[in-house]
């Protein structure tokens, strides 16, 4: 019988996935460990590999389908074997491998013979073009389509009944229909199917689109005191001025993990005003040095070196809120945040505190690099027991940061600026950086955390300190 292939938990949160691309086909041999797909975790993009030989019977999630863990997506069994009943059993392949469209042809919509093939796949909520799509599908190519329809927007197709839905209410419709509805900005429940059973196709989401295109009958004068009749819409402008993005599987783990910190946690700030003079001096020096290596050492580098070094000094800030303990660290292990394209990601530096500011750097931007590649392993950015936020480099002064549960505490990190300051009785002009740090009060008192600042403040104003 054929082996099932399930989508697996590729990271320690992950609750679903997106199947981005297949890298065997129906009919594909397979062997045990061979990658059978890419998968869009909630922190980065994952190979699925096979548990079994033989060869793919059958595909049930289309490239661009997300599914839950523990689904099935697949199939594996032996070269012939008649796998139908099995995926009758498991629901079918669904829109995610839908057959042709009932418009005629195969075309767009699928294969004459009503199979899968990869690319072809919508997720299930029907949001969009799956990525990795050779062409997107503009109001442009509706317009080309629509000029094949008849003066009536409807050509020859007969009287369509009204939309039929499935036993879950969804509306039925073929999986381009659904693409060039989600691109047209069209709502599915207002569109009439033509279709076997009602089913929405192709050439009745054209007709949708040609018709919404057709200016709206003149509306009756109006008085003086109309103001919209009076300043009528700029023309030119397109309809509808907005465009709804489907969310990543990162996006809506950082929308879930954010609800979960800033209601429950009860945060406070602390924030201090640090002189950077002697922290850009020796920055400078040590970059000299480490030039013949290729290595060149960020202000964020030396912030992450003695954030690490306060840490050891005061563990209470360096821990974990556990529910019914709280667990303190004796190593450090500091997250520091990067932005990728579509959200945020923490790589995790591993025993900052014992590392030297040449590995830190290093590290630092290796890590980011793979982030915003989507490549980091799980065990590169989780474990973290303190993070940090830098926006320096978006000229950001001050802000404050969510804590990222369990963790108790986060830094962020403003830009260095020249400003006037009272120096022995006379305004001078030094470098000035605040940092701002965000504390989980059921973790870190008050006290606690402003000895902490006082701490880093004073390694990052005398950098020797930190050795001392």
């Amino acid at each position: 019988m054929a082996a099932k292939v399930y989508m697996e938990a590729l990271s320690p949160t992950m609750e679903e996935g997106e199947v981005v691309k297949w890298h065997k086909a129906e009919g594909d041999a397979v062997a045990e460990g061979d990658v059978l797909a890419e998968i869009e975790t909630d922190k980065a993009t994952m190979e699925l590999v096979a548990r079994g030989g033989g060869v793919l019977s059958a595909v049930l999630a289309g490239e661009g389908a997300v599914v839950p863990v523990g689904e099935v997506i697949g199939l594996i069994g032996e070269a012939g074997e008649d796998v139908g009943a099995l995926v009758a059993e498991l629901g079918g392949r669904g829109d995610a491998a839908a057959g042709p469209d009932a418009s005629g042809g195969s075309g767009a919509d699928g294969p004459a013979d009503g199979r899968s093939r990869p690319g072809q796949a919508e997720a299930e909520s029907g949001s969009g073009m799956s990525p990795g799509s050779a062409s997107a599908v503009g109001a442009s190519d509706l317009a080309a389509a629509g000029s094949a329809v008849g003066a009536d927007g409807v050509g020859a197709v007969s009287a369509p009944a009204a939309p039929a839905a499935d036993s879950g209410g969804r509306v039925k419709a073929s999986p381009v229909a659904r693409r060039l509805a989600s691109e047209a900005g069209l709502d599915l429940r207002g569109v009439a199917g033509s279709g076997p059973a009602g089913r929405i196709v192709k050439r009745d989401v054209e007709a949708a689109a040609e018709q919404a295109r057709r200016p709206a009958e003149a509306p009756p004068a109006a008085g003086p005191e109309d103001l919209a009749a009076a300043f009528p819409p700029v023309p030119g402008l397109p309809e509808p001025g907005f465009a709804d993005l489907p969310l990543s599987q990162m996006r809506k783990t950082v929308a879930r993990r954010l609800t979960e910190s800033l209601g429950p946690v009860p945060h406070f700030f602390l924030t201090v005003d640090v002189d950077m003079a002697r922290a850009l001096e020796a920055r400078a020096r040590i970059n000299e040095l480490l030039e013949p290596q290729g290595i060149k050492a960020s202000l964020n580098d030396l912030v992450v070196k003695a954030t690490a070094a306060a840490l050891i000094r005061h563990p209470g800030c360096n821990a974990w809120w556990q529910g019914d303990s709280i667990r303190r660290f004796e190593r450090v292990h500091m997250g520091v945040a990067v932005a990728v394209p579509d959200g945020l990601m923490t790589p995790v530096v591993r025993d900052a505190h014992v590392k030297g500011l040449a590995r830190i750097a290093a590290e630092v931007r290796a890590l980011a690099a793979r982030a915003r590649e989507k490549k980091l392993k799980p065990e590169e950015y989780t474990g973290s027991t303190f993070s940090i936020s830098n926006l320096g480099m978006f000229g950001i002064e001050e802000f404050t940061a969510i804590i990222n549960p369990p963790e108790a505490a986060i830094l962020a990190v403003g830009a260095v600026e020249e400003r006037p300051v009272a120096e022995g009785g006379a305004a001078v002009v030094r470098p000035r950086m605040r940092v701002t740090m965000s504390c989980d009060h059921r973790v870190i008192d008050g006290a606690q955390g402003a000895r902490f600042l006082a701490t880093l403040k004073a390694f990052l104003e005398e950098p020797a300190a930190i050795l001392a």
